[in-house]
């Protein structure tokens, strides 16, 4: 397939479904595809009359909503350069962005703009309010600025004096190699990168959706977006391939906690999921895991005729819960529970795993379920090579490097942090550790950065053993971490669970003894624990749930 203009597939888009539903914000409001059209042309008088340039950055923050992806979609298509920010990110590193990027305005969130200081972003010449208002003028520093929003309806009925018509969408035709998003990845580090990311990487992201779904999705089904559309994987699965294809995107306002998604699943009935592991596994521990642990299905479960209709059984039920419409359901952003997984692929249930970073705007690696392996993360997608950096890349662990169509141009003002990551054949060094079997299915292994080394000099991949460790009772979420050649597991405990089982302090502290004698069992020699210490409270993560490791790195052990 080759490229075609992003934004004109944008505009054929809302040409095609002029009537129909595109975007809501979830029992709120909805806009029909022409709502869109009409309030993206009232932005791009807007960029135009505050003298935006084409190749100008435009910052947006704040919670997903259908405002949100209309500042985004107008931004690309005036051919304007779109900076989607966290809304999660601490207000200074929200305020580093935004001066980094050099942006000239900021569409801003009701619930993010308290927070910020516009003094500390003093190239902004405009910031705009981001909520159900459409786009109020929070701080206008320049004249066409102020005059831009203040006479937008005036504007607006001067250039289309009887009615705006779908022939009136016209946008600007990008090419390839051109910006169209700058991306700062929230990381797992302290510091994030700009990541530029160019049409070709947004198309061919959108294109690879097509060809993995062909007409399985289309006009008047519907999608739940959960993930941050600042980050790309929500952005790309959940956002523009859908609004491309004509499928009706709902915005959660709600923080997705397991009974507001399994609320939502029921009332939409979505026709594909898109999640992290996190909210998964936390379903499944709720919904599926205590039924299978009934002594009855445990009898059944080692009964021959009688496993596949328990099983059977617990498939319906889990596919009810997320409203028994999908295709399937598509989980990458982080580390699959192995645990979790096995139980998924026992009672038969359409998952898959892919995987891709932000620097690939994200997919690299994805299978169909029906033919997915596993623990893989899938095959090489269309446009894209992968390779492993192993002199056995089947069986020995190696970095995992990619390039195609998907690959970013590099990190915005930054050359150095380019040219360790992109090497001279255009080979984009991931930072993933893997193996790729005879039928290119990748398995991931860990991460280069995270990777510990033993007494013995023995590589030690603390994933695998905190994927381990996960399966044990009464441990929510776990980190791994080195001490004086000793590792240690931190593991959080969910005080619910606790107190439902009517465990005492001591108690728990006895189970995780136990977890660590059974874990020390399973893990080769090298790769024992020491000591399994509690802590407090859940693990500070990333917007897409990511632990962030490196601040759990010099915990106190003693």
């Amino acid at each position: 397939m080759e490229y075609r203009s992003f934004n004109i597939c944008m505009q054929e888009s809302l040409r095609k479904h002029w009537d129909q539903d595109a975007l809501s914000d979830y029992g709120v409001q909805t806009f029909q595809y022409k709502d869109v059209a009409r309030i993206i042309e009232k932005l791009h008088i807007i960029l135009e009359a505050s003298g935006v340039q084409k190749g100008d950055k435009v910052a947006i923050c704040g919670r997903n909503s259908a405002r949100w992806g209309i500042a985004f979609l107008a931004t690309l298509s005036y051919g304007a350069v779109a900076v989607p920010i966290l809304h999660e990110f601490h207000p200074d590193q929200i305020h580093d962005i935004v001066n980094h990027s050099e942006a000239k305005l900021l569409f801003v969130g009701d619930q993010v703009w308290p927070k910020l200081d516009a003094d500390k972003m003093p190239h902004l010449e405009g910031i705009f309010g981001n909520s159900n208002e459409e786009y109020r003028l929070l701080v206008g520093r320049t004249d066409a600025v102020r005059y831009a929003r203040e006479n937008l309806n005036r504007l607006f009925g001067e250039k289309y004096p009887m009615i705006f018509r779908k022939q009136h969408v016209n946008y600007y035709q990008d090419s390839p190699d051109e910006l169209a998003i700058l991306n700062y990845t929230s990381g797992t580090t302290s510091n994030s990168k700009g990541v530029m990311l160019p049409f070709r990487a947004l198309w061919s992201n959108y294109a690879f959706a097509v060809e993995a779904l062909g007409d399985k999705m289309g006009p008047g089904d519907k999608v739940l977006s959960m993930l941050p559309m600042a980050h790309m994987y929500g952005m790309a699965f959940e956002f523009i391939y859908e609004f491309l294809h004509g499928v009706h995107v709902y915005f959660l306002a709600k923080t997705p906690s397991p009974a507001v998604l399994l609320g939502a699943f029921a009332d939409l009935k979505p026709k594909l999921i898109v999640a992290v592991p996190l909210i998964i596994e936390k379903i499944v521990r709720k919904a599926v895991l205590p039924k299978l642990q009934v002594p009855a299905v445990k009898i059944a479960l080692h009964t021959p005729f009688l496993r596949d209709r328990v099983l059977a059984e617990v498939r319906h039920k889990l596919q009810d819960a997320f409203g028994d419409n999908f295709i399937e359901i598509i989980v990458g952003g982080a580390a699959f529970s192995q645990d979790i997984e096995a139980v998924l692929h026992d009672i038969g249930f359409n998952y898959t795993v892919g995987y891709g970073t932000t620097e690939c705007a994200p997919i690299i690696s994805y299978a169909d379920w029906h033919s997915f392996k596993q623990g893989s993360c899938g095959q090489p997608v269309q446009r894209m090579e992968v390779r492993i950096d192993s002199p056995d890349p089947q069986r020995v662990p190696g970095e995992i490097l990619t390039r195609g169509m998907n690959v970013m141009l590099g990190y915005y003002k930054n050359e150095e942090a380019t040219a360790a990551v992109i090497d001279k054949e255009g080979w984009y060094h991931t930072g993933d550790l893997g193996v790729m079997d005879n039928d290119n299915f990748i398995f991931i292994r860990g991460r280069i950065k995270n990777m510990l080394l033993g007494a013995n000099g023995q590589n030690i991949y603390p994933e695998e053993i905190e994927d381990k460790l996960s399966s044990l009772p009464f441990v929510t979420e776990c980190v791994v971490i080195q001490k004086n050649d000793h590792l240690y597991g931190l593991v959080y405990a969910d005080p619910e669970e606790v107190k439902a089982a009517g465990l005492s302090e001591a108690m728990l502290d006895a189970q995780m003894e136990e977890n660590r004698q059974t874990l020390n069992k399973i893990v080769p020699t090298y790769a024992r624990v020491y000591a399994l210490k509690l802590v407090a409270e859940e693990f500070e993560k990333t917007p897409k749930k990511s632990i962030k490791r490196f601040k759990y790195l010099n915990y106190d052990v003693n």
